[in-house]
């Protein structure tokens, strides 16, 4: 027998949880999955994590869809060099992007015989590797792995082709309320040096702060449905592992 009472209950109940996964997903935190090599060795494709929306305030887009249901950004609080930013590419402002807030508003970037200048400041980097491989694109690459320490002490590896592409730059001159972004895959990364594709990101394209992984898969060895090969395939070590 048709229950009318039964389908409306459980279309209303949907209906409602709907509405809070969207206001739990806007408002607090969202899932991201990681599908380049662009932030190895820190990210790794198949790292699965967690995005906190209220870190840095709310603009379109920190909504589905980016509905332009308001303009600029509310209860703003400027990122930190150093911390990693999921953002709409200013080419679109829809595809996300993952990367590391080098640059401020106002910074002075270069690259000078391969060092990184903050407003003709060399960032210290410490040789950690010689002998690494790390991905592009599907293709493993021998780096050198550095520890880099920005000038608010924040510290994090990068890695850099042994012989790199990044040796020279002209300045890049972050504009007010932009960003400069790089990837830790140094070689390996389309990010604001790429001044067509990327380059300098407005404040209200950014969607949150990169927190914790929860969970990571090495798709190259087997999908996760390959239950006999989890020992393998899944990164059990990188299971709630904070991102720095």
């Amino acid at each position: 027998m048709f229950n009318r009472n039964f389908i409306i209950d459980n279309l209303t109940t949907l209906f409602y949880a709907l509405i809070i996964a969207v206001f739990i997903r806007s408002l607090f935190i969202q899932p991201f999955y990681i599908p380049s090599s662009s932030m190895e060795p820190n990210l790794l494709v198949g790292d699965r994590l967690f995005v906190t929306k209220y870190s840095y305030g709310y603009s379109k887009h920190s909504f589905p869809f980016s509905p332009p249901i308001f303009k600029g950004r509310f209860f703003f609080k400027e990122p930190q060099r150093g911390d990693i930013v999921v953002f709409k590419t200013p080419a679109d402002n829809r595809t996300d992007y993952i990367k590391r807030v080098i640059g401020l508003p106002g910074d002075r970037i270069q690259f000078i015989d391969g060092e990184l200048y903050i407003n003709n400041n060399v960032i210290f980097r410490n040789l950690k590797s010689e002998t690494d491989v790390v991905f592009c694109g599907k293709e493993p690459i021998s780096v050198f792995t550095f520890q880099e320490e920005l000038l608010n002490g924040k510290i994090y590896n990068i890695t850099n082709l042994k012989k790199s592409s990044n040796e020279n730059s002209d300045p890049y001159k972050v504009p007010d309320d932009h960003y400069f972004y790089l990837g830790d895959n140094r070689d390996c990364s389309k990010d604001s040096r790429f001044l067509s594709s990327v380059g300098y990101v407005h404040k209200d394209n950014i969607v949150g702060k990169a927190r914790f992984i929860f969970f990571s898969s090495d798709k190259n060895i087997g999908s996760i449905f390959y239950f006999w090969k989890w020992n393998k395939s899944i990164r059990f070590d990188r299971f709630f592992k904070k991102i720095n």
